[in-house]
């Protein structure tokens, strides 16, 4: 006769345990609470950019029945009898409670009040989005969320993500202090702070009061907060609500044993609401780890629970964080290394026993990418010269060292299936050893170990997309596909991420697929190309009209002039030569933009993936040195390629003589007047690693060296991989620069006439994007509906006078923030 198990919850655990056995011989029946099939709770703050549930599910399960909508309300054990809320009846051979976990709420009077709610499913996320919405505030919304934990850094971006500048308010004296230390917090911390986040560590809220339409948030520290909506993300319990009569563990949740089995034998417990052996987690790995038992037992297995690893790596707000092992050095004689790189945003500490051999934990912030690599060593032997500030050295990774902590999958496991033939890419590997199928975080050490078996790697862009950056451009070209949802449904794979989806935005846009704020692409863009303007430290942005080659009318200045002194904005020249105007409000900025293009001015795209200036000395117009016309060159160029949208941003210059005051050699492609023409240079670039641009051709006339630059520019965008300069391009391309040589100049591929027909498409298709926007309601609502109400001051907006003008306040706030 078929047994039945039961599985009460349908949660991530829930539904990875009816995953594992559903090819078995138990008839499963599922509770589940919600009206909507399970989904990925991890990525619930995504769910804010589409607002649609479907991208979050995990997928159907097959092989049981389903019953959503229903809350199993009691179980008698003596009876093996579960009861729903409809009155179903359902008798069990096994029961896996997998209930989760339910938010905690501290117990701030007022924490009942409308408009004040939790983080933790989409109908919560549904609820906190009507309150904003409603909120008849006429400046930009305000919102607090009550915790600075993992959740409550989620809620805080999901809460950005609707346009309101979040409060994070946390008792403990620093973010997230479970798994960073106080100098990662502090990093943490000032890098989040530039992303319209006020941050209140060592403080809680004393009470939350209704004011008329307005919540007011009063804290401990004496500040009081004048908010829309209040977001509860200060933990969570494990919920043990229904009465079963079983032992709960010291901190919560049914006490279950090494097998997961409670003191009844027939009844296990999984996920978060479980105490293994006395102990509950609240990730997501270990009760993946716990289903995997649980199916193992059920099905006559012997399996036990391999105990929990609690590392974690995340992005939070577009800041990598990861701590793995004893991240905090409580072990007796632990030492600490720490490398705390204020300039380039990034803090590393890896914690070693007393005798320096053994790596005991770390904390990373702001730069994770070593995090595969350092994880799996926890408690192995490492060589000195990894501990010496900003080593690069390439550790051996031990045979039984966890490569995935979400699966215990270790090295050997997963070199055995590559050796063996049975798995040979990523996808592959993923099938037979389950390793990357959690948190993915470990899908980076994956391709290494592929690699160092000998195995050539794939060029995916990312897990959704198995083909590389250029070979999704020549996809979207060849099948004229115009939305990310078509693209990935017919050439990839789930939701996309945030790496895709500004890849697709920026391949849709070079493609010239209408306006980047169009209703298909809108969802797909940065922050700064939501807004077709640059974010700021104080959550204001900047406008940056086109100078073309620095050249400008005294008309156009006094406009320019006008615009700063009534909008009261900060006026810089930039290194570009251009005008940089800074401190405008979301709202403001149509209203900036139509004094502008009036005047004639349009998008210097600096908030974009494009070619940003062509600087130019003053050539032959001025010069007595001077050889050729830089400025009128440098004009027709920038007017050639704005807004061409590519991999990464492009800085162009043209000096007029072999003086170079234009400083063209630094730039991606920098052109130098001869005595017989120009010389062309590509491959340049500033910044951390600066790069001088390498000769393409000398001595060509003006409509040979645009032709080239035609060529050059296209080849690039079609074959560059995702965030790739053009000197990072230059030097990975087979052959170097010869090969572009033969390609752009000698057309040795035969592609230069399609090349140079793809550009002049783009030439005669341009469309400012900032005039897209005054000419389309649609768009212009983006900039409406969550912001300051023209005259209105953001209260989350502070100025002091600097040198006659306007800058933020970068430390402090007013005691009473209203």
């Amino acid at each position: 006769m078929t047994q039945t198990l039961v599985v009460i919850g349908n949660g991530m655990v829930g539904h990875r345990l009816v995953e594992i056995l559903r090819d078995s011989s138990w008839r499963i029946v599922v509770f589940g609470e919600e009206s909507r099939p399970a989904y990925d709770r991890v990525a619930l703050s995504s769910y804010v950019d589409t607002w649609n549930s479907a991208d979050l599910e995990l997928g159907p399960l097959t092989g049981c029945e389903l019953r959503l909508g229903e809350k199993a309300v009691s179980v008698d054990r003596e009876r093996r009898v579960v009861v729903g809320a409809s009155g179903i009846e359902v008798t069990y051979d096994a029961l896996v409670l997998a209930t989760g976990s339910v938010p905690f709420v501290p117990p701030v009077p007022g924490r009942d009040l409308p408009g004040c709610h939790v983080y933790r499913t989409i109908d919560d996320l549904d609820d906190i989005r009507a309150t904003v919405e409603a909120a008849d505030r006429p400046g930009r919304h305000s919102g607090m969320v009550l915790g600075g934990g993992l959740l409550g850094l989620e809620a805080a971006n999901a809460l950005r993500g609707m346009g309101v500048s979040p409060h994070v308010v946390e008792l403990a004296p620093r973010l997230m202090p479970i798994q960073v230390d106080e100098g990662g917090a502090g990093l943490l911390k000032r890098l989040v702070e530039k992303l319209d986040l006020t941050v209140h560590t060592g403080t809680s809220a004393n009470s939350i009061e209704r004011d008329g339409t307005r919540l007011i948030a009063k804290l401990a520290n004496g500040l009081e907060l004048d908010l829309d909506v209040v977001v509860f993300s200060a933990g969570i319990r494990p919920r043990t609500d229904l009465d079963l009569g079983l032992e709960l563990g010291p901190r919560g949740g049914y006490l279950v044993d090494a097998a997961c089995r409670t003191a009844d034998p027939r009844v296990f417990a999984i996920g978060e609401c479980a105490a293994v052996e006395g102990v509950a987690y609240g990730l997501v790995a270990p009760g993946y780890a716990m289903a995997e038992v649980v199916a193992d037992q059920i099905s006559g297995g012997t399996k036990v629970f391999p105990g929990a690893d609690v590392s974690t790596k995340l992005k939070l707000l577009g800041v990598d964080v990861a701590s793995f092992g004893d991240a905090h050095a409580t072990t007796e004689g632990a030492l600490e290394v720490v490398v705390n790189n204020a300039v380039a945003g990034t803090y590393s500490k890896l914690v070693v026993s007393d005798d320096a051999r053994i790596l005991l934990g770390g904390v990373l912030v702001g730069d994770a990418s070593s995090y595969p690599s350092l994880r799996p060593l926890v408690g192995k032997e490492v060589p000195a010269a990894l501990l010496q500030p900003g080593s690069a050295v390439d550790v051996e990774m031990p045979a039984d060292a966890q490569v995935c902590s979400c699966h215990a999958v270790t090295k050997q496991t997963v070199t055995d299936a590559i050796q063996s033939g049975v798995a040979c890419d990523i996808a592959e590997l993923k099938a037979c050893t389950k390793a990357g199928t959690g948190c993915g975080s470990c899908v980076p050490m994956l391709k290494k170990l592929l690699t160092d078996c000998g195995v050539e790697q794939s060029k995916a862009l990312c897990e959704h997309f198995t083909y590389s950056r250029a070979e999704l451009f020549e996809i979207v070209r060849a099948t004229q596909i115009t939305t990310f949802t078509t693209l990935v449904e017919k050439h990839g794979s789930g939701r996309g991420c945030d790496i895709c989806k500004p890849a697709v935005a920026s391949i849709l846009a070079s493609l010239n697929n209408g306006h980047i704020l169009g209703e298909a692409q809108v969802s797909l863009q940065d922050t700064n190309d939501k807004f077709l303007a640059n974010l700021q430290r104080n959550g204001t942005y900047s406008v940056v009209p086109r100078i073309p080659g620095g050249e400008i009318t005294p008309e156009k200045l006094i406009v320019i002039g006008e615009v700063a002194r009534d909008y009261g904005l900060y006026t810089k020249i930039t290194g570009g030569q251009r005008i940089d105007l800074f401190g405008a409000t979301v709202d403001q900025l149509p209203e900036i933009w139509r004094r502008l293009v009036d005047a004639g001015f349009e998008s210097g795209h600096a908030y974009g993936k494009a070619l940003r200036t062509v600087k130019s000395c003053v050539g032959t117009t001025w010069c007595r040195y001077g050889v050729q016309d830089s400025v009128g060159l440098a004009i027709e160029l920038e007017l050639r390629y704005r807004g061409l949208r590519s991999p990464h941003k492009l800085k162009s210059a043209v000096s007029g003589c072999a003086r170079e005051c234009a400083e063209a050699r630094g730039k991606d492609f920098g052109v130098i007047a001869t005595e017989n023409g120009w010389n062309l240079y590509v491959g340049g670039n500033g910044g951390f690693t600066p790069r001088h641009a390498d000769l393409l051709v000398s001595d060509v006339d003006t409509a040979e060296l645009i032709r080239i630059i035609d060529r050059f520019l296209m080849f690039y965008i079609r074959t560059a991989d995702r965030l790739q300069r053009t000197s990072a391009w230059l030097e990975g391309l087979d052959g170097g620069l010869e090969h572009l040589r033969e390609v752009v100049v000698e057309d040795k591929l035969g592609i230069c006439a399609e090349l140079e027909a793809a550009m002049e498409s783009h030439v005669s298709d341009y469309a400012d994007e900032w005039r897209g926007v005054l000419e389309d309601p649609e768009k212009l609502a983006r900039f409406t509906s969550f912001v300051n109400a023209p005259g209105t001051p953001d209260p989350t907006i502070s100025f002091r006078a600097e040198r006659g003008q306007r800058v933020p306040v970068q430390l402090g706030i007013p005691e009473v923030v209203r």
